[in-house]
């Protein structure tokens, strides 16, 4: 019978394999070998053995630390790692600055010298304008949104000035200006062969430094091929211009919500990855069908659970918005594809102001056009824009450098793309792109009514209207709204969107003045500060308002002794100029705090310079 060996598994270095050899051999042949001085040829292949070991024990150890984001020191494995734990690696840092466009139209008389600018001769200009810098010609800003000088909102206003008069001192042309968030991009143009037939995820590389992404991808067809996270998600979000035709009944809150925000699925996607800093590769699906394949839904009551005679679903790939799967993972294109893709960035991006002037490439149109146009006018303001930036570009740097690679990982991993707590929606809510429509306001709870409907959070939102002022959010904002958090709500989860209160309050103040001190400038100025305290943008949903903060606001205006007294009040009519809600302020003060209502609500002052009033007394 074969005796057993003691073999031990915890000896990794070079003298620890080296001794443990020797005791083997002494161990369990006792008399095959017995000359174990460091000259011996035993000796020397022990040793080329213990050589041998260390050597693959060290490798065995630095790719198995290369396996956790903590601890990896090559960049191609933090790059894998990163897409494992659903983060993109950013290989260049783009600028960001604010463009202001202008453009000039005529003059049209309304009525008894009341003249106004001729929306007729507005432009829509396209996204993607491509500015570049002055001082740098390489250096090249690219627009996000587009610019639509038709439209003017609480989200997208537009500034409008008297640009020149005739003799009569009268408007000849008007100055209208808008301002879009730039970043610091080039376009760039390849074009790909993907072959006469269909290959199984055909995959091509594009090699360029400072990457920043793919703009779009077209094909010889015209087909608009989308970018998702992963093959197997074919829910993508788009756009239209919130027009009569598009959308009728959508159409009555264009100023609000400039765009439309849609859910669709398409089979035409891909996917993208770094591989290093200077190389990018895409991914497409591997169908071979333009038709819709078999929507299979799987019983939520048993996925995952691998029951008896049950489908087994623990393979299967599922978006966390939806439940759809498709075996194909899109379809795999032919032919010729256009793929455009952005680069720049990088700390030479951060320009100074007023040098962004150059408009390079730009797409504008005439909304209302007119054929006829004998006087020239719509040629003229065509050619009138211009474009300038402010302020200085910021935030242009090189890409993520290891640590900071590493750090992002692991930040990204526990975000998890996804909304989970009260505070995830409020932030998901207010980062919604403003084409969309601008929350100005969001509060958010877990459900009280959740047993009975299923919902599980209430988000109580509110907007602005033209002059600023809160207004209830219209159908549409809220549509879109619901359309852009179904991409990060768990599954499970359901959302309503409820309206907010809005209760406008007057306030009313005492105050005595020191000798020496002229009353009235002192008077302005606890106005001014009472107004600037109260700039609704300073106050978010279900804040209380705390009488002791404003006699400390007011003790600290020059000129002030004593503040004597502070009272607020509801205002109420029925002309719709306040709020329809009314409120009893005296019953919800206590201890000198001004409470909101159990429903979301927020305390407004929408006419400050009149409603705020103030009063000198004597002591």
């Amino acid at each position: 019978m074969a005796q057993a060996r003691d073999i031990k598994y915890v000896n990794k270095d070079f003298a620890d394999l080296r001794s443990a050899l020797v005791n083997y051999s002494k161990t369990y042949f006792p008399t095959t070998y017995t000359d174990f001085s460091e000259a011996s040829p035993g000796m020397m292949f022990m040793e080329m053995a213990s050589y041998i070991g260390d050597v693959l024990t060290f490798y065995q150890d630095n790719q198995f630390q290369e396996t956790f984001t903590q601890y990896a020191r090559k960049f191609e494995n933090l790059f894998d790692l990163a897409y494992v734990m659903g983060y993109k690696p950013q290989v260049t840092g783009v600028a960001t600055t604010d463009l202001d466009f202008y453009q000039t139209v005529p003059a049209l008389l309304s009525g008894p010298s009341l003249y106004q600018p001729d929306y007729n001769y507005a432009l829509l200009i396209g996204e993607n304008v491509q500015i570049n810098s002055l001082s740098n010609a390489n250096v090249n800003f690219l627009t996000e949104d587009p610019v639509d000088f038709t439209v003017s909102s609480s989200q997208d206003s537009t500034e409008v000035t008297v640009y020149t008069v005739d003799g009569s001192n009268n408007p000849q042309t008007y100055l209208l200006k808008k301002s879009r968030r730039a970043i610091s991009s080039t376009i760039n143009t390849i074009t790909i062969n993907a072959g006469t037939t269909p290959q199984e995820f055909f995959t091509t590389t594009i090699n360029a430094p400072n990457i920043v992404g793919i703009l779009d991808v077209v094909d010889s067809d015209g087909n608009v091929w989308y970018e998702v996270p992963y093959l197997a998600e074919e829910m993508v979000y788009d756009s239209v211009r919130n027009t009569n035709p598009n959308d009728p009944n959508n159409y009555l809150n264009e100023g609000e919500s400039p765009y439309l925000l849609q859910l669709k699925q398409t089979q035409r996607r891909f996917a993208t990855r770094f591989i290093n800093s200077g190389s990018l590769e895409i991914q497409f699906g591997a169908g071979t069908t333009q038709d819709i394949e078999e929507e299979i839904t799987p019983n939520s009551d048993n996925i995952g659970l691998g029951l008896p005679f049950e489908k087994n679903k623990l393979t299967t790939a599922y978006s966390p918005t939806n439940f759809i799967f498709t075996p194909t993972y899109g379809i795999a294109p032919t032919g010729d594809l256009t793929v455009r893709y952005l680069t720049g960035g990088g700390v030479g991006a951060n320009v100074n102001a007023n040098t962004l002037t150059n408009i390079k490439q730009i797409n504008k149109t005439f909304v209302n056009f007119s054929d006829t146009d004998p006087s020239g006018l719509y040629q003229q303001s065509f050619n009138s824009v211009i474009v300038n930036n402010p302020n200085a570009a910021s935030g242009g740097r090189g890409g993520d450098n290891i640590e900071e690679l590493r750090q992002n990982i692991i930040s990204n991993f526990n975000t998890q793309y996804r909304t989970v707590t009260p505070d995830d929606y409020t932030v998901r809510a207010l980062s919604m792109t403003p084409k969309y429509g601008k929350i100005a306001k969001v509060y958010t709870e877990k459900s009280k009514a959740s047993a009975n409907t299923g919902t599980n959070v209430d988000l109580y939102v509110l907007a602005f209207d033209s002059n600023g002022n809160l207004t209830t959010a219209s159908s549409t904002l809220k549509q879109n709204l619901t359309t852009y958090l179904s991409q990060f709500r768990t599954i499970g989860d359901s959302v309503a969107i409820k309206d907010a209160f809005i209760v406008n309050i007057g306030i009313n103040f005492e105050i005595i003045t020191l000798p020496n001190f002229n009353s009235n400038d002192v008077l302005r100025r606890c106005i001014i500060a009472l107004q600037n305290y109260f700039n609704i943008r300073n106050w978010q949903l279900n804040e209380p308002i705390i009488y002791r903060d404003i006699f400390n606001l007011l003790d600290r205006i020059e000129g002030v002794q004593t503040v004597k007294n502070i009272s607020f009040s509801n205002k109420t009519v029925n002309d719709g100029s306040y709020s329809q809600y009314a409120y009893d302020v005296q019953g919800a003060t206590i201890d000198n705090v001004l409470y909101p209502s159990i429903d979301p609500m927020i305390f407004e002052v929408k006419f400050p310079n009149s409603d705020i009033k103030g009063k000198i007394v004597n002591i």
